[in-house]
């Protein structure tokens, strides 16, 4: 629903699923949308893009939207949705027929070889003859036909190409949620930008982009639990057997099909009632008893998903847990420990707490102890075999603590423990006195490390190409003589050419390529009022439904009107602030209008994380974000919902309740959306196809209505778009591919 586009995308190619840019040493830095803290909630990349441009950086932000990166861009290109890839395949075709390219790493580090074996065996196969093909196979790709294509000039596409094939190994990329999210065939789009990073040799290089996983912590646990023998076809269907991560947003369309049944179902920190699209046949969903049994939401801050369940438990946010923290950054890898301030003020104070609950505010458990004790209820005498994985690692038989928890991380930490004996404490007081340590101050290159004997025993290696993996994994590669790291692919290098692509039936896009959206400009008819809507943008003082406690974060920004050119709104006769009907495949919303050149014309956008509600049978949760709306459903799928009142002040402990001077709190336009899997990547495509019409006669400021009986349809218009498995040798999806709770290996193969 979030990430899978991009990461698809990336893991095509190398095998990591995330970049992690080093803006603050590059020469050049391309940003798709903005940079990722409007777009998600951590990573200081905004003081690392300043500090590449003091440094002498050229910002390039390719984005419809000014936002606030794209107005200290050095160059902006206001591209139209979904387009981007052939804008940065005609970067790629510059670079190489002007030579701006990096040969020794596109020879040893990029599957040259296979691609001209399987795609060209009738010509020699020579990397010189390679170059050769890839500047005919992207001979269309010109910066007339991007221009064309996204509205980007063709003289700025030179120009913009020009100064990344001048950064050369200094060229830091970013693309997280927008184009990969908001996209049929979005995924194509993060494997077009990598594809100039590979071109320029930027692939963890000072200055370059990384994989995420080279600069993230990954913590050494007391218990790995045994993978479990057990395929969830809720999760992960067959019809998507590439899909990044499960394809979480269907599961009220397959319960409705009757594909299963939710016994138990947990939402944790999570709200689909109102995060995800289609939130009225969630709602359906949860009141149905043939499709959810139990419903328990685990949940900081109060939810509209929380109104459907049996059981609403409340657990400790930010401050009221422990959690460890490690981010992409920048080039080196750390650790954060966070805790819960109570119980550590406690400790100090000489207090005994066993559990944290104890101290915080409310009773509110925490996760870790919450998870720990409820599996050693689940089993108390061990014989389902759960309560083993909890027992303590320094009190056989006892019930691991929090603190042993994660003392035994700390004191399996790269350098921690003796770090922390200097200064006379064990690893864990150390963490608890500074709450961070950093584990390495740099990390480049890691492709290149030496693999050691034990990583090495039981491996195969391919004579042919160097690759070695163990049981089909990837483990490295043989480079100049040596085994090395290499990328988790199965070559072990950055693979142009994707054989996996091709045996999993899509072989059209074996290599980089351009995929037209479904928001592309030809499936408009403006003569009708259609537009692109790009709803994936968010401000960045909000955080998905998280955020809704933050009286002063909802004071910042607590509306979302529809972005339009001036050029757009004179066509239907609106200024700032008058009312649109936005009609969408399955239903409409009605909002006001924000008349701003900060919008490419011919494109609409509407910012998420806004739009909060509850009814007025509902506790009053979040009242510093939350209109109070009525919900009908006229029993034959079609529902609304009605806005009765605004945000409103109230009475409470906290005075500033009672000042709030804003009464809008936005409008819900998620919920009107239809699903859209993407048939590869199982992204959910956010953009939207919309009619825009001016409010018909009784429409009010955030009206909604939506026929789910249409949901149904156009769910089941897009699963005919995919190819479901098996793949080779009968597989479910690729073994080489990661996956979160990766199953047993044999559960990979479909019976």
């Amino acid at each position: 629903i979030c990430s899978s586009g991009a990461r698809f995308g990336y893991a095509i190619w190398y095998g990591h699923d995330r970049p992690s840019p080093d803006h603050a040493n590059a020469k050049a830095i391309l940003l798709l949308s903005a940079h990722l803290e409007s777009g998600h909630y951590f990573n200081p990349h905004a003081q690392r893009i300043i500090e590449g441009k003091m440094n002498g950086a050229k910002l390039i932000v390719l984005d419809p939207r000014l936002s606030n990166t794209a107005s200290m861009a050095d160059y902006w290109m206001p591209t139209y949705p979904g387009t981007e890839a052939a804008l940065l395949l005609a970067i790629a075709r510059e670079l190489l027929i002007n030579g701006w390219y990096n040969r020794p790493y596109l020879e040893n580090w990029v599957n040259w070889d296979e691609f001209l074996k399987n795609m060209h065996p009738e010509i020699p196969c020579t990397f010189e003859v390679f170059i050769e093909t890839l500047i005919e196979t992207y001979a269309d790709y010109t910066p007339e036909y991007a221009e064309k294509e996204s509205g980007a000039k063709a003289s700025q596409i030179r120009e913009v190409a020009k100064i990344i094939g001048e950064a050369g190994t200094r060229l830091s990329t970013h693309n997280w949620r927008s184009a990969g999210s908001g996209n049929l065939g979005g995924w194509a789009v993060a494997r077009c930008l990598h594809f100039l990073n590979v071109l320029t040799g930027s692939v963890g290089t000072v200055g370059g982009t990384s994989p995420n996983t080279w600069n993230k912590f990954n913590p050494k646990f007391f218990d790995v639990p045994p993978a479990q023998k057990f395929w969830n076809e809720l999760h992960f269907p067959k019809e998507y057997p590439l899909a990044y991560f499960e394809m979480s947003f269907l599961l009220p369309h397959f319960l409705k099909e009757g594909r299963g049944y939710m016994d138990t179902y947990f939402s944790r920190v999570f709200n689909p009632v109102w995060t995800y699209p289609d939130g009225f046949m969630w709602m359906d969903a949860f009141k149905d008893e043939k499709c959810f049994g139990c419903h328990i939401a685990l949940t900081p801050t109060w939810s509209e998903t929380a109104y459907f369940a049996d059981y609403v438990l409340p657990m400790g946010l930010a401050s009221e847990r422990h959690d460890l923290n490690t981010y992409e950054t920048h080039a080196g890898v750390w650790i954060a420990f966070r805790q819960p301030v109570l119980r550590e003020k406690a400790r100090r104070d000489g207090q005994n707490v066993r559990f944290t609950y104890e101290s915080n505010p409310g009773e509110v458990w925490e996760e870790d102890e919450f998870w720990m004790q409820l599996s050693w209820r689940i089993d108390p005498d061990g014989s389902l075999g759960i309560r083993k994985h909890f027992e303590s690692p320094y009190r056989p038989g006892k019930c691991v603590s929090v603190d042993e928890y994660y003392q035994y991380i700390f004191e399996n930490t790269k350098g921690l423990p003796e770090t922390a004996a200097k200064e006379g404490l064990s690893a864990l007081d150390y963490m608890r006195k500074y709450g961070a340590y950093l584990v390495e101050s740099s990390v480049y290159e890691r492709n290149m490390r030496p693999l050691s004997e034990k990583e090495l025993e039981g491996a195969d290696i391919n004579n042919e190409t160097g690759a070695i993996s163990k049981k089909g994994k990837p483990t490295g590669l043989i480079f100049n003589g040596k085994a090395v790291e290499g990328f988790p692919t199965p070559s072990g290098k950055n693979e142009f050419f994707s054989q996996p692509m091709i045996d999993w039936k899509w072989g059209e896009y074996a290599i980089p390529c351009y995929i037209k959206s479904h928001i592309h400009e030809e499936n408009m008819d403006k003569s009708k009022g259609e537009y692109p809507l790009v709803p994936t943008f968010r401000l960045p003082t909000l955080i998905h439904s998280r955020s809704g406690n933050a009286k002063w974060l909802y004071e910042i920004a607590n509306r979302n009107p529809i972005w339009m050119h001036p050029s757009d709104a004179a066509n239907f006769s609106v200024k700032t602030g008058d009312l649109l009907r936005i009609n969408t495949e399955i239903g409409y919303f009605v909002d006001k209008v924000w008349v701003t050149e900060g919008m490419k014309p011919g494109v609409v956008a509407c910012s998420h994380h806004l739009g909060r509600w509850r009814r007025p049978n509902d506790p009053a949760g979040n009242r510093w974000a939350t209109a109070t709306v009525s919900i009908s459903d006229d029993g034959n799928g079609g529902w609304k919902m009605k806005q009765l009142a605004g945000i409103q002040p109230f009475a409470s402990h906290d005075k500033d309740s009672a000042r709030i001077f804003w009464s809008d709190g936005g409008v819900h336009q998620n919920i009107t959306f239809p699903v859209h899997p993407d048939p590869i990547s199982g992204m959910h495509c956010w953009h939207q196809k919309v009619r825009i019409e001016r409010a018909q006669p009784g429409d009010e400021y955030g009206d909604i209505f939506v026929d789910t009986k249409k949901s149904m349809e156009v769910y089941r218009e897009w699963l005919k778009m995919a190819r479901p498995a098996p793949g080779p040798g009968g597989l479910r999806r690729p073994v080489w591919m990661k996956r979160a709770l990766r199953p047993a290996d044999e559960m990979y193969f479909l019976e």
